[in-house]
């Protein structure tokens, strides 16, 4: 967690602390509160959220501003949080209705797009995944953390998104780790359909699809993904969370990461060599 984040989330803390001293029937014990809240409500979890140890949820602070007798000061708690969760996204907020709201909010990104920039080092990018394949990734995730299943929602969701490529002055620089093509997060069969998808997309006009292979001389490890909006925005994705982050210092850093990446990369035929070396990886015989 990043230190801007805990800094933001500590003094939401410090607000919730304020009103409950604040009261108007008169200072409210952590206790006092906890009771009034009900169901559900601890002097510690009370603590916890006061000294920015737990990230409090839209309902909690509707609840909390309630409880003190200071309704009105509901609003002004709620930006204090959009303001720092727009950064940093939790998965277990994002999906707690599913995973189609998630897609729905990356279309929207891709939507006031016009130059997208990709690196992927472990997955075919959902912008060129086929709905087959897109479905067991999804699944996948799904069941890793525990959300609500609209798996099909969220594969249509996710492959109208495809739409941009083949609209004029769209562009998409993506870019993949030969590891991405192998990963048998799908079954062989469905790899390899996605596979052939990939060779059918080398070309287009508004596509720049690079491929850094195994035997590619490295200048900087390919760690984690990332997606670069229009220079205006990069989303970096993690096992806990989504990052959204739109200071100039971490937009220049991931395009300065993706350039030395694509200083190994190749494209065009070279490209779908590797691709095609991939496919016939999955069928030796």
């Amino acid at each position: 967690m990043s230190t801007d984040y805990q800094q933001a989330r500590e003094a939401l803390g410090l607000r919730l602390r304020e009103l409950r001293f604040a009261s108007p029937g008169g200072r409210l014990t952590g206790a006092e509160l906890a009771e009034r809240l009900g169901n559900g409500w601890t002097k510690s979890k009370v603590s916890k959220l006061e000294n920015g140890r737990q990230t409090a949820t839209v309902d909690e602070l509707q609840a909390w501003s309630a409880a003190v007798g200071q309704p009105e000061a509901c609003d002004a708690l709620l930006a204090q949080l959009r303001g720092f969760e727009s950064h940093i996204r939790s998965w277990r907020r994002q999906l707690a209705k599913g995973h189609r709201p998630v897609q729905e909010a990356i279309t929207a990104e891709h939507d006031r797009t016009e130059v997208l920039t990709i690196w992927e080092n472990v997955l075919v990018p959902g912008m060129l995944q086929t709905p087959e394949y897109a479905r067991h990734v999804l699944t996948r995730h799904a069941n890793l953390m525990q959300s609500p299943r609209d798996t099909e929602e969220a594969v249509r969701t996710r492959i109208r998104r495809q739409e941009g490529l083949y609209q004029p002055g769209r562009k998409y620089r993506i870019m993949m780790w030969e590891g991405a093509m192998r990963a048998l997060v799908c079954p062989p069969s469905v790899l390899a359909a996605q596979l052939d998808r990939l060779v059918g997309v080398v070309g287009l006009d508004t596509l720049e699809l690079g491929i850094i292979p195994f035997s590619a001389s490295l200048k900087i490890y390919p760690a984690n993904s990332f997606w670069i909006y229009d220079e205006r925005r990069v989303v970096v994705e993690d096992w806990h969370a989504e990052m959204w982050l739109d200071d100039a210092d971490s937009i220049a850093t991931y395009l300065r990461v993706w350039n030395t990446l694509a200083e190994s990369a190749v494209y065009g035929a070279d490209a779908q060599n590797v691709i095609n070396h991939a496919r016939r990886a999955l069928n030796p015989h």
